[in-house]
């Protein structure tokens, strides 16, 4: 098999391909591009799965970055198990034909215990004083310590939250290089991070990602000189486009006030409680799954969420399978948004008594997905919390704001203009302009066998 790598650009689209990116304009003119159509949802874990697996999210069962569990009572964001995405991955099938064959998975999601050759993926260390210490995984274990004794610690506070910037997305690609050298796997799987952050902040407001669009072109320009000179096969892609947006739409809140959430208070804060509420939303960007626990308030809730402006689609179990995602983990309910708007997950109705973890970067807790913590409240504050931590002192990281309407970008629904569809960049002969996500496994795995 040929040695490959794909280089996922995470929010890449061609409305971002130009001037700030010299490198990009430069090899795009060299070679095919091809826009993907978004699968629904369009966001990272199910995207993913679909390119690794061929197979729709109503397959694959990823259904989301994260969804509800009926049996434990509990929404569970950013799981780690690859044996969580059901379906052949690509590089099970390619062992199948070559026993040489080998992958490196480096920080794509659902990325341990996947069977992968290498693999690196975040993992912080949760100590027992309530510290988060910025660390990774890996498969080998060794190979986790030999990259942080090159590279330095991995940078988890630059990968997520209020301080991201390039530096995830560079060492990423610097690890990614060290593993290519010391082991040369046949397929090398990468993600890049970083235009995620400034367009969920910014929109495409050129004014303020410019220089965002300039770091990442010049770390993919190293990716693919260093992989041209190994003599790999290059493929650059994109999960999703990110679109401009202006309305947060508050699915909980709407179903609070019509009697259908649970809420649990505690030190006077309030808590969802996804077991006791009738009906509660899973929100996820552009889409959000609908649990219905009493099956007779079902027609109730449908009639309420299809009448909130920036819900553009509401899907039952029947209309799921049009769309590709009818699977057990999916809500009973899948609303997806309209291009302007984002599903924000607040269930509270006074920012007074919202939980703790509103306020911080935490994304285990929270029942929904909170591009809000892309943002910071206050730097003083933020530096008064560092002082308590190193002063040994307890402390609460509450230094995120309350405040959806600061999001500027989003991604998830099947709404955007094709200028913001993701894109795939190849050498290959291109059928199509414009292909479909399960397509791009077929393109990765005719790259791999010529």
């Amino acid at each position: 098999m040929h040695k490959t790598a794909v280089i996922d650009i995470v929010g890449l689209s061609s409305s971002l391909i130009g001037d700030h990116t010299p490198f990009l304009k430069k090899y795009i003119a060299a070679n095919q591009l091809q826009t993907i159509k978004p699968v629904l949802p369009g966001v990272t874990t199910s995207v993913q799965s679909t390119f690794l697996t061929g197979k729709w999210p109503g397959e694959h069962g990823i259904v989301g970055n994260g969804w509800y569990d009926r049996v434990e009572c509990e929404v569970k964001f950013w799981k780690q198990s690859n044996k969580l995405v059901q379906g052949e991955k690509i590089w099970e099938k390619a062992k199948k034909i070559d026993p040489s064959f080998t992958v490196a998975q480096m920080f794509w999601w659902y990325n341990m215990y996947s069977g992968a050759d290498y693999s690196v993926t975040p993992r912080p260390n949760y100590l027992a004083d309530g510290r988060k210490v910025p660390d990774c995984y890996s498969h080998p274990a060794e190979l986790r310590d030999e990259l942080q004794d090159k590279l330095g610690q991995f940078p988890l506070f630059s990968f997520w939250g209020p301080g991201s910037n390039i530096r995830s997305s560079q060492w990423i690609a610097d690890a990614s290089i060290y593993t290519d050298r010391k082991y040369h796997p046949t397929l090398s799987l990468i993600y890049l991070p970083h235009l995620d952050y400034c367009l969920q902040k910014y929109g495409d407001d050129l004014s303020k990602i410019s220089a965002d669009l300039q770091q990442i072109d010049r770390v993919v320009e190293q990716l693919v000189d260093y992989y041209t000179a190994a003599g790999a096969r290059i493929i650059l892609l994109s999960e999703y486009g990110i679109s401009p947006i202006n309305r947060p739409v508050y699915i909980n809140r709407a179903l609070r006030e019509n009697g259908l959430l649970g809420i649990r208070v505690e030190r006077g804060l309030e808590l969802l409680d996804a077991g006791a509420s009738k009906a509660f939303a899973v929100a996820d960007h552009q889409v959000a799954h609908i649990y219905i626990n009493d099956p007779s308030v079902e027609r109730q809730v449908k009639a309420l969420v299809g009448s909130l402006p920036g819900v553009a689609l509401v899907l039952d179990r029947e209309a799921q399978k049009q769309y590709h995602i009818d699977h057990e983990r999916a809500g009973d309910l899948v609303l997806a948004a309209d291009n302007s708007s984002w599903f924000a997950y607040y269930f509270w109705l006074d920012d007074a008594r919202a939980p703790d973890y509103a306020r911080a970067v935490d994304i285990h807790k929270k029942p929904g997905y909170d591009p809000v913590e892309l943002f910071m409240r206050s730097k003083t504050r933020a530096a008064y919390k560092l002082l308590r931590k190193k002063a040994g002192f307890r402390y609460v990281m509450d230094v995120i704001p309350l405040d959806a309407s600061l999001v500027k970008g989003s991604h998830g629904s099947l709404f955007c203009d094709p200028s913001y569809y993701p894109v795939l960049i190849s050498s290959g002969v291109a059928d199509k302009t414009e292909i479909t996500a399960v397509q791009v496994h077929d393109i990765i795995w005719n790259t791999l066998i010529g």
